[in-house]
């Protein structure tokens, strides 16, 4: 899977939101809120080439005191949605 590109991680106010690039683009409707750790992983996606799920479960082991079940279901989850919203593709 991959980051779609045009999507830049917006930090307003203490508040995580994801907004298509370039002010021609914005459509506030399509702001997208994020949590910290949502935040995170999302900033590691968009630096890289291509990611699968093992690549957030190891980020999130790494960065954070979790379970290794716990953080693959969350990293599922969130794909799923992102796939949803249009911000990954495979």
């Amino acid at each position: 899977m991959k980051a779609k590109k045009g999507f830049e991680l917006q930090n307003v106010c203490g508040e995580y939101i994801i907004v298509p690039a370039g002010i021609e683009n914005v459509d506030f409707s399509r702001i997208i809120s994020l949590n910290p750790t949502a935040a995170f992983l999302w900033e590691k996606v968009s630096s890289l080439e291509e990611f699968t799920i093992e690549t957030l479960v190891e980020a999130l082991l790494e960065e954070y005191e979790v379970e290794e079940a716990v953080a693959r279901e969350d990293c599922l989850l969130m794909v799923e949605r992102w796939k949803e919203l249009g911000l990954v593709e495979e």
